[in-house]
């Protein structure tokens, strides 16, 4: 795969097909998802922080949970669900249709066309989703916060980036592409490994979305382990 990557008959068309499926595509369900998490997470961490008498403290500690933590982690876990099950179900009908066998025949590389391109894919658009999503996850913070009390939005997000350095953002934002690289690996090899079958489709779907799933959180614990050494 590795060898087709940097193949001067890339498939550039089908690449830019792909980041449209994995990113645009992917955009209503991450909107919403990023949303409920900033609100969430403030609605219950606030009554803790009044009690300690630090609740201005909250714009603070919200944008760290997410820019390093929870929006990487669970952006993934909910491309892992729709991506890498639409790679896996993909491929794998095309593989029980045939279709994968017809375009050997047809000259035309199966490898290079679909999966390089959605590994590719996967890649680059996963990190831009988890950007996306801390972005709208600050954003349902501020709305949380305005449950209680009116804050505005310059002071909120003066107070939430007052204390995220740029060490805080950059681990976070380099372990997304591994998480997207480990979404399109496993949901193209699902797919494409699939049996005969009309079965194996469903299974194929299924086991990328649960190995893809379980391989993000090992990667977060490797890159947390590996930043906490390094900082």
């Amino acid at each position: 795969m590795a060898k087709e990557t940097f193949s001067l008959d890339f498939e550039f068309s089908e690449f830019l097909r792909q980041c449209f499926q994995i990113g645009y595509k992917t955009l209503p369900l991450i909107s919403v998802t990023g949303l409920i998490m900033g609100l969430v997470l403030t609605i219950q961490s606030r009554p803790v922080l009044v009690d300690f008498g630090a609740v201005s403290m909250l714009p603070g500690m919200v944008a760290l949970s997410i820019i390093r933590e929870m929006g990487p982690v669970i952006t993934a876990l909910i491309c892992a669900g729709k991506i890498g099950s639409g790679m896996g179900a993909e491929l794998g009908s095309m593989k029980v249709s045939e279709q994968i066998d017809a375009m050997e025949v047809s000259s035309t590389h199966p490898i290079r066309f679909l999966v390089v391109t959605r590994v590719l894919a996967a890649t680059l658009m996963v990190p831009i989703l988890v950007l996306y999503a801390d972005a709208l996850g600050i954003l349902g913070s501020w709305a949380g916060a305005n449950l209680k009390e009116s804050v505005t939005f310059v002071l909120f997000f003066s107070q939430a980036f007052r204390v995220v350095e740029f060490m805080d953002f950059l681990p976070a934002v380099i372990k997304t592409f591994f998480f997207g690289a480990v979404i399109g690996l496993v949901g193209c090899y699902k797919g494409y490994s699939a049996g005969y079958g009309t079965e194996s489709v469903g299974k194929a779907a299924n086991s990328a979305v649960v190995l893809a799933s379980l391989l993000v959180i090992i990667v977060d614990l490797i890159a947390v382990q590996i930043t906490d050494m390094l900082l």
